[in-house]
């Protein structure tokens, strides 16, 4: 029975639609053709068989989570004493996208049933009755899906531009809905201009798995009016061609941004768990679980970042975790961002220039990331081609560096980090702008397990902090940005095959912007999500006797104003949902 845990876990993290999303060139085309996706699951009904665990059951077993510290210590009186059939429809603690109070317009731009690996093609076509400069852009994904079947991974593109990664939650016997709001103002300059809608949520639909996934996904578009401007965004929206991109010669700004996933159907779904050579565990990896995105201009390091530890909704062995509240941006999954500014000057010559994004510490060869791209320019409105250098490029070392030491535990210990400094500048209309972009990244993990990965545990944190400075006509303006992402779970099979997860995941966030050395804007993220989960594992639905609470803490404050929302759940039942601040 070696390896259980670790082998549930293949069969519980895999989503099949991460098929599509393979390795390779950065670009915001699909990666794939429908064929491709149907010759290559990520996973079989066979490898699910031995764990099946998209169904819950029926019998009492005591569990506690760990919940914020103003949660209800127990479940309600009337809360079920386990799974039953049905659970609450998904929901997040996050705040909705807010609207201003002017006119409106809706687009329908995807209306589907996913069943299989075909895409979603449609055409898009810009609102009528809100003029083309809008205060905002609201993208809502609805969703419903009955039965039994696996989390799912997908995307959307409109004019080739990828405005949304999602994944999905694991249904009831009786079914589920559930939404998802997104702000995606800043792709307006897509928005303006008819194109090709593609979506696609890659998923398998038989006599076993017979969820199948109806989503409708619209934008409403929220006129200037009033006291109510237009938005400031990006003036053009660019997505690769052939691994290049060429930038108006005018460009002043420019920022990329990575939908960075690790799926494809093998280890790096749980990247964070892989070990190297010589530990004896069921994921390998080179150099163990050290990741880091990378972005080259011209072969040249551009912008490195952490990525997000996203744990699906069959995540950790255990689904029971995830079928109220998702983990932090399981849902909505968030790009990476990389100011290119300081290479402004060098992309404003009118030629293409390579673009290529990788993942350091994945196996050469071995795919499991995606990473498409969108380039966000801002334009110098007063003149034709703007001129200018990058000064500086300097990297510091990158360490990598996974210890192995076994005992009655097995274990890694994992130290990884890179630092990488960039600046240049333009000649604008409004005079010379410097622009400095400094980026720390770290990372520690010590991950343990048993003989037989009967216990199966990792308690890590990442840390990446950036700085932007802006030296210009006017007082000079930073930009300092904390992000810390942290895991804390261990996954236990016992004697009597009662696996047992109790996980706690953090996605936090300081932002502090300065001018002439005072300080203008400011904010303070906290998302944190604690579970505890317990059932029988290797029988059928019906005798697992899965009880399980779950919590998720959204706290977002700072110079805008505050939020603060709590969410509950036991066996299912939402006990509480309490908003303050």
């Amino acid at each position: 029975m070696r390896r259980r845990i670790v082998m549930s876990m293949l069969a519980g993290v895999v989503l099949s639609a991460s098929t599509f999303l393979g390795a390779g060139p950065a670009s915001a085309a699909p990666p794939a053709d429908a064929a491709q996706l149907a010759a290559t699951p990520a996973r079989s009904a066979d490898q699910a068989a031995a764990t099946p665990r998209d169904a819950p059951s029926e019998t009492p077993a005591a569990t506690a989570a760990d919940t914020p510290a103003d949660a209800p210590a127990g479940p309600a009186a009337d809360t079920p004493a386990e799974f039953g059939t049905d659970w609450h429809d998904p929901l997040t603690a996050a705040p909705p996208v807010a609207r201003p109070a002017t006119k409106s317009c809706a687009v329908t731009v995807a209306e589907a049933q996913f069943r299989d690996f075909t895409p979603y093609r449609g055409a898009y076509t810009p609102p009528s009755g809100c003029g083309d400069r809008w205060s905002k852009v609201v993208l809502r994904l609805d969703g419903k899906v009955k039965g039994r079947q696996f989390d799912r991974l997908g995307y959307l593109h409109i004019g080739g531009v990828e405005i949304f990664r999602t994944s999905t939650p694991e249904p009831s016997p009786d079914g589920i809905e559930w939404s998802v709001e997104k702000d995606v103002t800043r792709y307006s300059d897509t928005f303006r201009r008819g194109g090709d809608v593609e979506m696609l949520i890659g998923n398998v639909v038989d006599d076993t798995y017979t969820g199948v996934l109806d989503v409708k996904v619209t934008l409403t578009f929220y006129a200037q009016g009033g006291a109510v401007k237009s938005a400031a965004t990006p003036d053009r929206v660019l997505t690769l061609q052939d691994g290049t991109i060429t930038t108006p010669r005018n460009s002043e700004r420019v920022v990329a941004e990575v939908y960075a996933t690790g799926s494809g159907g093998g280890c790096e779904e749980y990247w964070y768990l892989t070990v190297p050579d010589p530990a004896p565990y069921s994921c390998k990896a080179d150099k163990g679980p050290y990741r880091e995105v990378q972005i080259k201009v011209d072969g040249q390091l551009a912008g490195i970042a952490e990525p997000f530890p996203t744990v699906w909704t069959g995540g950790w062995s255990n689904p029971f975790l995830w079928y109220v509240i998702p983990g932090p941006r399981a849902f909505d999954i968030k790009p990476i961002e990389y100011d290119l500014t300081p290479y402004a000057g060098l992309l404003d010559d009118g030629r293409p220039h390579r673009i290529d994004v990788s993942v350091v510490g994945v196996p050469a060869g071995q795919t499991g990331w995606s990473t498409p791209v969108n380039v966000l320019v801002w334009q110098d409105a007063k003149r034709a081609h703007v001129s200018g250098a990058l000064t500086e490029v300097r990297a510091g070392g990158l360490t990598n560096s996974s210890t192995y030491s076994s005992g009655s535990e097995e274990r890694l210990d994992t130290v990884g980090g890179h630092r990488l400094t960039t600046a240049g500048y333009v000649d604008t209309s409004h005079g010379r702008v410097w622009t400095t972009v400094r980026r720390t990244l770290a990372n520690t993990s010590a991950h343990h397990w048993t003989d037989g990965e009967n216990t199966d545990a990792l308690k890590a944190t990442w840390t990446d902090d950036e700085t932007v400075t802006v030296d210009g006509r006017g007082p000079v303006g930073v930009r300092r940005t904390h992000r810390t992402y942290t895991m804390d779970g261990t996954t236990t099979l016992a004697a009597d095959d009662r696996l047992r997860t109790v996980l706690t995941l953090g996605d936090r966030a300081a932002v502090d912007e300065t001018r002439g050395g005072r300080r203008t804007t400011w904010s303070r993220l906290d998302d944190t999500y604690a579970g505890d989960a317990t059932y029988t594992a290797n029988v059928p639905r019906d005798q697992r006797h899965a009880v399980g609470t779950t919590s998720e803490r959204y706290r977002l404050y700072g110079s805008d104003g505050c939020y603060d929302r709590v969410l509950v759940t036991a066996q299912g039942v939402l006990t509480r949902d309490r908003s303050d601040c």
